[in-house]
Parts: structure tokens; sequence; C-alpha cells
């Protein structure tokens, strides 16, 4: 005899069920927000929530020792009046502008130079190297020495070649010191410039440099339509950093000149901070620091805007 059987469907139990947290762990389109939340909460932390309290603090007359209150746009009208305010935005603008773009013409012409085939290539790489990797403070002090009105080597080695009859005052005169912190500035600042565009350099095909030489490509021709072409990208990543590294410099000048004489070389940064910190007026001094923001954004999508360019990114004349 034999035994009917029925088959009764057997429902899974919600403990076998996964969670949304469980399909979330596993889902391969989440992985990437997953790798990025460590830094998104440290750029949250180090830098949104500065920059955010910050820009509230530009409303407010808040100083050291004492909350403030919100008044609105009273900080920035009292700067739109500040002549002091404005000559900084020129001393930013006209050092930003001067020392990035000879960074950039010393830079390319030091990459040029390192790409090709040389003798001790590695060493000569290095020493390259050093104006960068020395600490900013160091270098400010350093320059100061030479730039000293009594005991200048530049000013003691014209006076031996008879070329002048009395030291130089660097730091002195106005223009001699905004020229003075620009060389400074530049000199830092090379080795990077040449560093990067000579990593840009080493992926451009060899090939390409022999199918233009036997075409009868001058040197010239060759920089023309193939290095510069091929190296627009990383000459705008490039740039676009040393701009805003530039533009908000602090340590160089405040270690080196003070902003003096008579703010002839206070940069918005310094100015900020001698405001802000020094004479205590926190919120004067964050919005000095706030109004350096529309000059980087803008810095920031110029290169931006031209990075998306396909004719930047294929070397071709197409949008």
């Amino acid at each position: 005899m034999s035994t009917l059987q029925t088959s009764v469907p057997v429902q899974a139990s919600s403990a076998d069920t996964p969670s949304l947290w469980a399909r979330l762990r596993v889902n391969r389109n989440w992985v990437a927000l997953w790798f990025m939340l460590p830094a998104a909460a440290f750029l949250i932390l180090f830098l949104a929530y500065p920059l955010g309290l910050g820009v509230w603090m530009s409303f407010t007359d808040e100083r050291i020792g004492r909350t403030g209150v919100f008044i609105g746009l009273e900080n920035y009208q009292w700067l739109w009046d500040d002549s002091i305010f404005w000559l900084s935005v020129f001393n930013t603008l006209l050092y930003t502008i001067i020392a990035s773009a000879i960074k950039f013409a010393v830079g390319l012409y030091l990459a040029l130079l390192l790409n090709r085939h040389m003798p001790f290539k590695a060493i000569i790489r290095s020493i390259v190297l050093i104006p960068f990797i020395v600490p900013t403070v160091l270098s400010a002090i350093a320059f100061w020495w030479i730039y000293d009105a009594q005991f200048s080597i530049i000013s003691w080695s014209l006076i031996k070649l008879g070329l002048i009859d009395h030291n130089i005052n660097f730091l002195g005169d106005a223009n001699l010191a905004r020229g003075s912190v620009i060389f400074a500035n530049v000199w830092r600042g090379v080795p990077f410039v040449a560093i990067t565009l000579l990593a840009g350099l080493q992926t451009v095909s060899p090939s390409l440099y022999e199918a233009a030489t036997l075409d009868g490509a001058t040197n010239w021709q060759r920089f023309r339509y193939i290095t510069y072409p091929l190296l627009t990208p990383i000459i705008a990543v490039v740039m676009t950093f040393s701009v805003l590294f530039t533009f908000t410099d602090f340590q160089l000048i405040w270690a080196l000149t003070r902003g003096g004489p008579v703010n002839a070389t206070h940069l918005m940064a310094t100015l900020s901070y001698q405001r802000g910190i020094i004479s205590g007026r926190l919120g004067e001094g964050a919005a000095i620091a706030t109004a350096m923001i529309p000059f980087l954004l803008v810095a920031i999508a110029i290169s931006w805007f031209g990075m998306q360019r396909r004719k930047w990114q294929q070397g071709s004349n197409n949008d």
C-alpha cells in the first residue's frame, strides 16, 4: 500500500531575507560610495566646516574673546571703502599673475631640458626639487638675509663689481619689495611646475617626434603641434594648483615682509590674518578671507571648462 505524500510549499522566513543594509553592503553600485566616505568625512570636518564657519563669521562682529552678533553686510561695506583692502587685492592679483606666468615659462623650459638625454639627469632632477622641499619659513629666512639692507650678498657682489656704490634696500622700497617676494615665490614654485610637466612629457610617444622629424618639422613645429597639444591637460591642472597656491600664499610673505613696507606686499591672506588674529577683529578678517573665494572660483572654472573641451584632450580643433 503506497503512502500518499503531499508536498507543502515552504515559505522563506523573514530571517532568511537579506536586509536593506546587507544588500547595500554587497551592491557593487555602492562600493565607490563606501570608499569615498572616509575622504568625504575628512573634507567636511577640516574643509567644509571651517569654510562655512568663516563665511558665517564674516556676517558678524565677532572678536577674540567675545561672541559676535549678526550684522549682515556691514563688514563688506567697510572693506569696500578700505583703501588698504583694495591695495591688498591689487597686490594679490599682481603677485599671482606675474609669479604664475614666470613659474610656467621657467618650469616648462626646465621640463623640456630635463626630458632630453643628458649625463647625471637623475641628480639634476633631484637638485631641481630642492627649493620645493625646503620648508617655506626656512626659505623666507634665507631670502630675508639675501635681501638684508646691510648684509645683502647681492649688494655686496654688485659693490665689488663696481656696478653700485651703496647697498640696495630690497625690502624697504615698495616696488623692490614686490619684486623681491615675487622672485622668492618663483624660486619655490618652479620645481613643482617643472617636475609635473616633466611627468607629462614622459607620456608622449617618441614615435610622434620621429615621424614629425622625417616630415621635416622644426623644433618649434614639433613643440607647437605635438608637445603642447598633448601637454595641455597637464598644463591646465598644474597651473590651476599653481595659481591657487600663489593666490593664497601666506607663509612666505608674512615671514619675509609682514606685508610691508607701507602695505606694499600685503596680500589678502596676510591682511586677513592681521585684521582677524593680530587685531582681534575676527568678523572683518573672515570677510577678507571670504572675499578671496570668487577669485579662486574663477581660476577653477577656467581650468575646469578648458579641460572639458575635446581639443584640449585630443589635440584637435573640434569642440
